[in-house]
């Protein structure tokens, strides 16, 4: 099953895709674990999504870890598929948690209430090709898949 899990070929769309989606995640992971980038940091993130979002601490917890080990992850490409899943799956709740009712456009000129979910369709839509394709091209995947 772990060898279904990392099996990849060296397919250079699946590297950009990782690339592109674990570079642009890993500020928002960073943020809330480690308060980088005008983050919160952890301790803070935890407070306020449990007390303003309501959150349960382990759904924050692991919202944190998918953004900050998954961005990781996605870059390096270990665990290609699980990360892809993990992003993807944190963006969908999240979009429709928190972005849905503010129609679909981001808010570009600060013209409406919040942002809208064109962005989580796009993250959704990578995420997806990710978990069928894989690592691609310089990932840890395709080395473990090539050492076996």
């Amino acid at each position: 099953m772990f060898k279904r899990i990392v099996e990849t070929d060296e397919n250079l769309a699946s590297l950009f895709l990782r690339l592109g989606l674990g570079i642009v995640f890993f500020p928002h992971g960073a943020q809330k674990v480690l308060g980088w980038f005008g983050g919160l940091g952890f301790s803070k993130t935890i407070e306020v999504f449990n007390t303003q979002m309501h959150m349960p601490v382990f759904v924050i917890l692991l919202l944190m870890a998918i953004e900050f080990l998954g961005s990781i992850f996605l870059i390096i490409g270990f665990l290609t598929r699980i990360s892809a899943l993990g992003i993807g799956g944190a963006m969908a709740i999240c979009a429709s948690v928190a972005h849905i009712q503010n129609g679909f456009f981001m808010n570009w000129f600060g013209q409406q209430k919040g942002e809208g979910f064109e962005f989580h369709i796009l993250v959704a839509a990578m995420a997806i090709a990710l978990m069928i394709a894989g690592g691609g091209r310089f990932s840890v995947d395709h080395a473990i898949v090539k050492e076996s």
